[in-house]
C-alpha cells in the first residue's frame, strides 16, 4: 500500500470536502479494544484514527453469586470486564461470542474460555453442544443494549438463562473534532464499523456535524449486514461486509478492497 500513499493515489470526490491524499481509517471502536486492529492496520500502511462512538459505565452490583451457573455466556469484551469487576470467581466456564471476547476472557483470569468465532447465534449453538440444560443455568453478561435473542435462542433448547445486565454503553453526543475535520479534509479513506449500534449512532451524528456528504469518498466495511443496514442512508463511495462476523474477516474485506485500489493503480 505504499505504493498508493507514495503516488497519492487516493483522491477525494470535491464538493465542500476538501482533497488530500492518504489511506487512513476512521475506526468506530474504543481505544482498548482496537489495539490489535491498530496493529494490524499498520502492516497494511493504514493509519487508524480511534473514534470511540459509545461510553461504557460500569454498574456496581452486590457482589454476583456464580454458585451453581453452569457457564457465563459473554457477548462482548465490556461483558468480560464489567463480570470481572463484579465477582473474583474465575473456576466457571465462559463461553464467548468470539475470538476478542474470549481473549479478553483469558487475559482477566478464566481458566475454561472457549470462542464461538462469531455471532449471538454462533454463541447459542456452541452453548447446546457443550452443555447439558440439567446440569445447571447459564449466566449471560450484558450491557443495557443487546443485539440479537441469545437467551429466547437457548430457552428454546430447555436451558434455564439468567441476564445480568452489568454496564451501560451510552451513545458519543457528538463527532470528536478530529474526526470531523478529517472527514472534510478528505483525509479518511476508509471505515470501519463492529455493531448495528455503532454503526447508526455514526449516522445520526455525521448529520449533524454536517459532513454526511464527504462520507462520499469512504469505504464503509462492516462487520455484519445489520450493521451495513445501519449506513445505508449515507453516499459512501462503497460499502463492503465481511463473511463472518469478527475482526480477521472484517481485515479480510478491507484487503480486498486495498488490493483492488492497487490493481487499479496498476492498470
Amino acid at each position: 500500500m505504499d505504493q498508493l500513499l507514495a503516488r497519492g493515489y487516493y483522491r477525494g470526490m470535491g464538493g465542500d470536502c476538501v482533497e488530500e491524499a492518504g489511506l487512513r481509517t476512521l475506526v468506530t471502536r474504543p481505544r482498548e479494544d482496537a489495539e490489535s486492529l491498530i496493529a494490524a492496520l499498520a502492516t497494511r500502511s493504514v493509519e487508524a484514527l480511534v473514534e470511540p462512538l459509545m461510553e461504557v459505565h460500569y454498574q456496581s452490583p452486590e457482589a454476583l453469586d456464580l454458585d451453581g451457573v453452569q457457564a457465563i455466556l459473554c457477548t462482548s469484551a465490556n461483558g468480560v470486564r464489567a463480570l470481572a469487576r463484579a465477582s473474583g470467581q474465575r473456576r466457571v466456564p465462559v463461553l464467548a461470542v468470539g475470538n476478542a471476547t474470549a481473549a479478553r476472557a483469558r487475559a482477566a483470569g478464566f481458566g475454561s474460555v472457549e470462542s464461538a468465532g462469531g455471532d449471538v447465534g454462533d454463541l447459542a449453538r456452541l452453548a447446546a453442544a457443550r452443555l447439558r440444560p440439567g446440569d445447571g443455568p447459564l449466566l449471560h453478561v450484558a450491557g443495557n443494549v443487546v443485539a440479537g435473542d441469545l437467551v429466547g435462542l437457548l430457552r428454546a433448547q430447555g436451558f434455564t438463562v439468567e441476564r445480568r445486565v452489568l454496564y451501560e454503553a451510552r451513545a458519543a453526543a457528538e463527532l470528536s473534532p478530529a474526526a470531523v475535520d478529517s472527514l472534510r479534509s478528505g483525509a479518511i479513506a476508509l471505515a470501519l464499523f463492529f455493531s448495528p449500534r455503532t454503526a447508526a449512532i455514526f449516522a445520526r451524528l455525521a448529520d449533524v456535524a454536517g459532513v454526511t456528504e464527504c462520507c462520499a469518498r469512504v469505504t464503509a466495511l462492516s462487520i455484519s449486514e445489520a450493521a451495513d443496514a445501519a449506513l445505508a442512508g449515507l453516499p459512501w463511495r462503497e460499502r463492503r461486509i465481511a463473511e463472518r462476523p469478527n475482526q480477521p474477516a472484517l481485515l479480510d474485506a478491507l484487503d480486498q478492497v486495498l488490493g483492488r485500489w492497487l490493481e487499479i493503480y496498476q492498470e
